[in-house]
């Protein structure tokens, strides 16, 4: 059964100031390329990973990249459906100025929806699962991208900040992804341990 590993970006200098990407493409700050770093090697520690995928924008690039090295596989392959939500006007605007220009229920001018951002991505990544069986693959994108994953997948839970670094892991089962852990901490659960374990035994 392949499982995929959806990682957030490192920070940037937007993210730490608050102004919406979506599209722009903002390069990794020191403090996202270390956050990378640290998620490299947590990634290192499991070992037995067998491709990475990233969005084609710098941030997402860069962040597989550096976890690439860590773990042995290289550069990634870029796949274009998995870019950040277009967020049209809004675009290096601060969250309160978004706000102040665009109230509860005021249209942003160019803004991709959330249904559509997930009608490219949720797709994208059932096919990479299925052209790789029973494959273990870190596939780093974007928050409103993951997020819109987790609202197609299990539209009934709230879940949380999707933090730059943080990992979030899936199953196809069937046709469909499966949620296995959101902020997943790769390794400390029998369940994650145990499904490594099995692969290794196939191989």
């Amino acid at each position: 059964m392949t499982r995929l590993y959806l990682v957030r970006h490192g920070e940037t200098d937007w993210n730490r100031q608050r102004r919406i990407q979506g599209r722009t493409d903002i390069p990794l700050n020191t403090t996202g390329r270390e956050q990378a770093l640290m998620t490299g090697h947590r990634f290192a520690a499991l070992g037995g990973w067998d491709g990475i995928y990233a969005s084609p924008l710098s941030r997402a690039r860069e962040t597989a990249e550096i976890i690439g090295r860590e773990v042995g596989l290289g550069g990634p392959e870029l796949l274009h459906r998995l870019v950040e939500r277009d967020y049209g006007e809004a675009e290096g605007l601060d969250w309160l100025e978004v706000e102040r220009r665009y109230p509860d229920g005021t249209a942003v001018p160019g803004r991709e929806s959330r249904h559509d951002v997930a009608d490219r991505v949720v797709p994208a990544l059932v096919e990479l699962a299925r052209s790789r069986p029973d494959a273990l693959l870190i596939v780093v994108s974007h928050g409103g991208a993951i997020r819109s994953v987790l609202d197609r997948v299990d539209p009934a839970t709230e879940y949380g900040p999707i933090t730059n670094g943080s990992v979030h892991s899936f199953e196809l089962v069937g046709d469909a992804l499966e949620l296995v852990a959101f902020d997943d901490p790769l390794g400390s659960s029998l369940d994650e341990q145990n499904a490594i374990e099995a692969r290794e035994h196939r191989v």
